[in-house]
């Protein structure tokens, strides 16, 4: 029977972060992933000589990763190659008019100028308020704990921008559109980014409107990959001494008589001591499966299932022998705004699965930024649209060929000419695909929904509650899902060890 100081389970760009920070801090940790590679939702496997990456597909929000790399004595540039992305996006609409968004602010507003003279101004005003945000110091925020109501209380006093700010997380993501923007087409041209956090314009927390703008502070993609992200965390990690275990399932907690962790089992029987375990799995699952029921309190239990999953998604990733006519890695393809909003009353929350004339979503050329994922001449287009986790009749692995196919069909009359004749190689990953690969409930990416009833100090502490020595980093609690914020999640556990146990 092994021992050590702290047990991990899952690699995702939490677990390894508060691993490594750990390990550099001189505890004894283990890293446990149930699969053949890290980075859970950001990482990247190969097929036919094609790189194709799982879930994140760009990094922005630098500052947040790059406090997570300055825990480990180094800078996020010097350990990944990033290649830079600019133009951020391009925007088809759905009359087939398009719009590329360049990095630089002016540049942008120039471009939303063709479309909008007012708003224009309004862009203007919008990336002031945002840059006043930064510069308050505001993406605090995103890294400190939010266990309790004095933490939330503590940080507008530690970072007094978040008081004038205060506004922003009462409103949603469509409200802060519609307050700086008037054109149908500009509020489009940056509505799909609140799906960045998993929701819809009309769920998305305002404060979230900042991602639009902070893609014009730095939109980067790692040479060879996403997973070189958590592959540089691994590798700084095992420079001081954590151990990283992959093909290993952990299956059960344990919990002794006084509500305290003492370790974990795995699928195999083998039984790891531990004075402290660290979850980067959905909390559903880790309290409910792994920990069990018997172990929570009654609220407690009540409290985790009341938590609705977050959106997944089908993504289809597209090896093309050709160079597709898109000109930014990304492109999005968007609808009205209020449709958007319709879609996630009206089709996902009951299982109804757009038509492909319906479909609006994200479109990622890599191969654009950096051309090594794919044979000479080749490129890859990797197809993020709409789909419920969950049918209202049947299963994703009775429609999953022929969603594929007609979306492909769609996308090559309408957007991508040529597109379907050029395709060499396809990898369809539907979310019971990714509960599957990954263990996530529903295929979900972000875990839990983040709409203002499950942020900040009402999603899962990281600091857990019911159970002494447990801790929790990843999607599941605050600040939520996406490269940074998870990373942030990983110092906020790591620190919170160094200061509690």
């Amino acid at each position: 029977m092994s021992k050590y100081d702290v047990v991990i389970i899952g690699s995702g760009l939490g677990g390894l972060t508060a691993g490594a920070i750990l390990s550099k801090r001189g505890r004894k940790v283990l890293v446990l992933e149930q699969n053949d590679r890290v980075g859970g939702c950001c990482s990247t496997y190969e097929i036919d000589g094609y790189k194709f990456d799982i879930g994140a597909s760009v990094v922005e929000m630098i500052p947040i990763i790059d406090h997570a790399f300055a825990q480990l004595g180094t800078t996020f540039a010097r350990e990944v190659d990033l290649i830079q992305c600019d133009p951020i996006y391009s925007v088809i609409f759905p009359d087939g008019e398009r719009l590329t968004i360049p990095m630089s602010v002016e540049g942008a507003a120039e471009e939303i100028g063709k479309i909008s003279k007012e708003d224009k101004e309004g862009f203007l005003q919008y990336a002031k308020k945002f840059e006043s945000f930064i510069e308050g110091n505001g993406l605090d925020f995103f890294m400190m704990p939010m266990n309790t109501l004095g933490d939330m209380l503590a940080s507008f006093k530690k970072v007094p921008i978040l008081t004038k700010f205060g506004s922003f997380f009462a409103m949603t993501y469509d409200d802060v559109l519609r307050k700086y923007f008037k054109n149908p087409k500009v509020r489009q041209s940056m509505a799909y980014q609140s799906f960045y956090c998993g929701h819809s314009p009309e769920q998305a927390v305002g404060i979230f409107a900042i991602i639009p703008y902070m893609e014009h502070k730095g939109i980067y993609y790692p040479r060879g990959g996403m997973i070189k992200i958590p592959q540089a965390i691994q590798r700084i990690g095992e420079q001081h001494g954590m151990e990283v275990r992959l093909n290993t399932n952990v299956t059960k907690v344990l919990v002794d008589a006084n509500k305290k962790v003492t370790g974990v089992v795995t699928a195999d029987g083998e039984t790891i001591e531990a004075d402290v375990v660290v979850s980067n799995i959905n909390a559903r699952k880790l309290y409910l499966d792994l920990i069990g029921e018997e172990h929570l309190k009654p609220i407690v239990r009540k409290g985790i299932k009341s938590y609705a999953l977050s959106k997944s998604t089908p993504y289809i990733c597209l090896g093309v022998d050709y160079d597709p006519p898109l000109d930014a890695h990304h492109t999005l393809v968007t609808r009205d705004v209020d449709e958007i909003n319709e879609f996630w009353w009206e089709k996902y929350r009951i299982g109804i699965v757009p038509k492909p004339e319906e479909q609006f979503g994200l479109i990622c050329c890599p191969t654009k930024t950096d051309s090594s994922l794919a044979p000479k001449g080749h490129h890859i287009v990797a197809l993020d649209f709409q789909g419920p986790s969950k049918l209202a009749s049947g299963t994703w692995d009775d429609i999953k060929e022929e969603f594929s196919e007609s979306l492909v069909d769609y996308l090559s009359q309408k957007i991508i000419p040529g597109l379907k004749e050029h395709v060499k190689t396809m990898v369809v990953s539907t979310p019971l695909d990714f509960e599957r690969r990954l263990g996530n409930p529903g295929g979900a990416f972000y875990c839990f929904q983040q709409d203002l009833t499950a942020q900040v100090v009402f999603r899962p502490a990281s600091k857990s509650k019911s159970i002494k020595g447990l801790y929790l980093t990843g999607a599941s609690t605050h600040p939520g899902g996406g490269v940074p914020t998870v990373m942030a999640s990983g110092v906020i556990a790591a620190n919170q060890i160094v200061e509690y146990e």
